[in-house]
Protein backbone atom coordinates (compact mmCIF):
# COMPACT_ATOMS: atom_id res chain seq x y z
CA UNK A 1 0.00 0.00 0.00
CA UNK A 2 1.27 3.52 -0.72
CA UNK A 3 2.06 4.55 2.83
CA UNK A 4 2.84 8.18 2.08
CA UNK A 5 -0.51 8.60 0.33
CA UNK A 6 -2.27 6.79 3.20
CA UNK A 7 -0.67 9.23 5.66
CA UNK A 8 -1.71 12.16 3.49
CA UNK A 9 -5.28 10.81 3.38
CA UNK A 10 -5.29 10.49 7.18
CA UNK A 11 -4.06 14.08 7.57
CA UNK A 12 -6.66 15.28 5.07
CA UNK A 13 -9.36 13.35 6.93
CA UNK A 14 -8.20 14.96 10.18
CA UNK A 15 -9.43 18.34 8.96
CA UNK A 16 -12.71 18.54 10.88
CA UNK A 17 -14.92 21.01 9.06
CA UNK A 18 -17.43 21.13 11.92
CA UNK A 19 -14.76 22.20 14.38
CA UNK A 20 -13.02 24.58 11.98
CA UNK A 21 -16.25 26.26 10.89
CA UNK A 22 -17.42 26.55 14.49
CA UNK A 23 -14.18 28.27 15.46
CA UNK A 24 -14.26 30.58 12.43
CA UNK A 25 -17.84 31.69 13.09
CA UNK A 26 -17.71 31.85 16.89
CA UNK A 27 -20.11 28.95 17.35
CA UNK A 28 -19.66 26.43 20.17
CA UNK A 29 -17.44 23.39 19.72
CA UNK A 30 -19.76 20.67 18.40
CA UNK A 31 -17.90 18.03 20.42
CA UNK A 32 -18.99 19.74 23.65
CA UNK A 33 -22.54 20.70 22.65
CA UNK A 34 -25.64 19.15 21.14
CA UNK A 35 -25.01 15.47 20.44
CA UNK A 36 -21.26 15.92 20.99
CA UNK A 37 -20.49 14.86 17.44
CA UNK A 38 -18.29 16.85 15.05
CA UNK A 39 -20.48 16.32 12.00
CA UNK A 40 -23.09 17.91 9.79
CA UNK A 41 -26.14 16.74 11.76
CA UNK A 42 -24.92 18.29 14.99
CA UNK A 43 -23.89 21.43 13.11
CA UNK A 44 -27.46 21.71 11.86
CA UNK A 45 -28.65 21.64 15.47
CA UNK A 46 -26.01 24.07 16.73
CA UNK A 47 -25.23 26.49 13.90
CA UNK A 48 -27.94 26.21 11.26
CA UNK A 49 -28.38 24.94 7.75
CA UNK A 50 -25.60 26.92 6.02
CA UNK A 51 -22.80 25.69 8.29
CA UNK A 52 -24.26 22.18 8.28
CA UNK A 53 -24.16 22.10 4.47
CA UNK A 54 -20.61 23.45 4.43
CA UNK A 55 -19.60 20.79 6.97
CA UNK A 56 -21.27 18.09 4.89
CA UNK A 57 -19.56 19.28 1.70
CA UNK A 58 -16.15 19.48 3.37
CA UNK A 59 -16.41 16.09 5.05
CA UNK A 60 -17.75 14.41 1.91
CA UNK A 61 -15.09 16.15 -0.19
CA UNK A 62 -12.14 14.90 1.82
CA UNK A 63 -13.23 11.26 1.43
CA UNK A 64 -13.80 11.78 -2.28
CA UNK A 65 -10.50 13.63 -2.75
CA UNK A 66 -8.45 10.89 -1.07
CA UNK A 67 -9.87 8.23 -3.40
CA UNK A 68 -9.63 10.38 -6.54
CA UNK A 69 -6.02 11.24 -5.74
CA UNK A 70 -5.17 7.54 -5.38
CA UNK A 71 -7.00 6.80 -8.63
CA UNK A 72 -5.19 9.57 -10.49
CA UNK A 73 -1.85 8.14 -9.33
CA UNK A 74 -2.78 4.80 -10.88
CA UNK A 75 -3.56 2.77 -7.77
CA UNK A 76 -6.05 -0.06 -8.13
CA UNK A 77 -9.48 -0.01 -6.51
CA UNK A 78 -8.37 -2.03 -3.49
CA UNK A 79 -5.58 0.46 -2.70
CA UNK A 80 -8.03 3.31 -3.28
CA UNK A 81 -10.37 1.75 -0.71
CA UNK A 82 -7.58 1.49 1.87
CA UNK A 83 -6.55 5.08 1.23
CA UNK A 84 -10.17 6.23 1.52
CA UNK A 85 -10.44 4.33 4.79
CA UNK A 86 -7.41 6.28 6.05
CA UNK A 87 -9.28 9.52 5.35
CA UNK A 88 -12.28 8.24 7.32
CA UNK A 89 -10.02 7.20 10.21
CA UNK A 90 -8.59 10.73 10.14
CA UNK A 91 -12.12 12.09 10.49
CA UNK A 92 -12.88 9.74 13.39
CA UNK A 93 -9.58 10.36 15.19
CA UNK A 94 -8.17 13.70 13.94
CA UNK A 95 -4.60 14.39 14.93
CA UNK A 96 -5.28 18.15 14.86
CA UNK A 97 -8.12 17.96 17.41
CA UNK A 98 -6.82 15.60 20.10
CA UNK A 99 -8.19 12.55 18.26
CA UNK A 100 -11.81 13.56 19.01
CA UNK A 101 -13.69 13.68 15.72
CA UNK A 102 -16.99 12.82 14.13
CA UNK A 103 -18.65 9.56 13.19
CA UNK A 104 -17.33 9.36 9.63
CA UNK A 105 -20.58 8.99 7.68
CA UNK A 106 -20.16 11.91 5.26
CA UNK A 107 -16.47 11.16 4.72
CA UNK A 108 -17.37 7.51 4.05
CA UNK A 109 -20.03 8.64 1.55
CA UNK A 110 -17.42 10.70 -0.30
CA UNK A 111 -15.04 7.77 -0.25
CA UNK A 112 -17.73 5.51 -1.72
CA UNK A 113 -18.64 8.02 -4.43
CA UNK A 114 -15.04 8.08 -5.57
CA UNK A 115 -14.42 4.37 -5.16
CA UNK A 116 -17.56 2.95 -6.75
CA UNK A 117 -20.25 5.56 -7.55
CA UNK A 118 -23.23 3.12 -7.59
CA UNK A 119 -22.38 2.08 -4.01
CA UNK A 120 -22.02 5.73 -2.99
CA UNK A 121 -25.39 6.59 -4.52
CA UNK A 122 -26.98 3.56 -2.85
CA UNK A 123 -25.64 4.68 0.54
CA UNK A 124 -26.81 8.28 0.04
CA UNK A 125 -30.28 7.23 -1.20
CA UNK A 126 -30.64 4.77 1.69
CA UNK A 127 -29.62 7.45 4.17
CA UNK A 128 -32.09 9.96 2.70
CA UNK A 129 -34.96 7.44 2.63
CA UNK A 130 -34.41 6.19 6.19
CA UNK A 131 -34.01 9.73 7.46
CA UNK A 132 -37.18 10.89 5.67
CA UNK A 133 -39.14 8.01 7.21
CA UNK A 134 -37.66 8.04 10.71
CA UNK A 135 -36.27 11.60 11.11
CA UNK A 136 -33.32 9.91 12.86
CA UNK A 137 -29.85 10.57 11.46
CA UNK A 138 -28.12 7.81 13.42
CA UNK A 139 -30.54 5.13 12.21
CA UNK A 140 -30.04 6.30 8.62
CA UNK A 141 -26.27 6.15 9.07
CA UNK A 142 -26.33 2.71 10.67
CA UNK A 143 -28.32 1.27 7.76
CA UNK A 144 -26.74 3.10 4.81
CA UNK A 145 -23.12 1.91 5.01
CA UNK A 146 -23.70 -1.83 5.60
CA UNK A 147 -26.27 -2.00 2.79
CA UNK A 148 -23.50 -1.25 0.31
CA UNK A 149 -21.57 -4.41 1.21
CA UNK A 150 -23.63 -6.87 -0.90
CA UNK A 151 -23.33 -4.60 -3.96
CA UNK A 152 -19.60 -4.22 -3.45
CA UNK A 153 -19.21 -7.93 -2.80
CA UNK A 154 -20.85 -8.64 -6.12
CA UNK A 155 -19.30 -5.93 -8.32
CA UNK A 156 -16.14 -4.81 -6.50
CA UNK A 157 -15.12 -7.66 -4.18
CA UNK A 158 -11.58 -6.36 -3.82
CA UNK A 159 -12.99 -3.52 -1.68
CA UNK A 160 -14.79 -5.74 0.84
CA UNK A 161 -12.11 -5.88 3.53
CA UNK A 162 -11.56 -2.11 3.84
CA UNK A 163 -15.32 -1.51 3.48
CA UNK A 164 -16.06 -4.11 6.16
CA UNK A 165 -13.64 -2.32 8.49
CA UNK A 166 -15.28 0.99 7.57
CA UNK A 167 -18.76 -0.32 8.40
CA UNK A 168 -17.49 -1.74 11.69
CA UNK A 169 -15.98 1.64 12.62
CA UNK A 170 -19.22 3.46 11.77
CA UNK A 171 -21.25 1.08 13.93
CA UNK A 172 -18.66 1.39 16.73
CA UNK A 173 -18.83 5.19 16.62
CA UNK A 174 -22.64 4.97 16.79
CA UNK A 175 -22.71 2.55 19.75
CA UNK A 176 -24.23 5.21 22.04
CA UNK A 177 -26.87 5.92 19.41
CA UNK A 178 -27.64 2.20 19.21
CA UNK A 179 -28.24 2.09 22.96
CA UNK A 180 -30.50 5.14 22.69
CA UNK A 181 -32.37 3.68 19.69
CA UNK A 182 -33.10 0.45 21.57
CA UNK A 183 -34.14 2.40 24.67
CA UNK A 184 -36.35 4.79 22.66
CA UNK A 185 -34.31 7.86 23.67
CA UNK A 186 -32.60 8.68 20.35
CA UNK A 187 -32.88 12.27 19.11
CA UNK A 188 -35.19 12.92 16.15
CA UNK A 189 -35.54 15.89 13.85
Amino acid sequence: MPWLLALLAYLLGSLSFAILLSRLTGNPDPRANGSGNAGATNMLRLAGRKLALLTLAGDLGKGLLAVLLASSLGYNRQAQAWIGLCAVIGHLYPVYFRFRGGKGVATAAGMLLGLYPPAGLLAICTWLLVFALSRTSSLASLLAAPLTLPLLGWLAPETLMPMGILCTLIVWRHRGNLRDLFAGRERHF
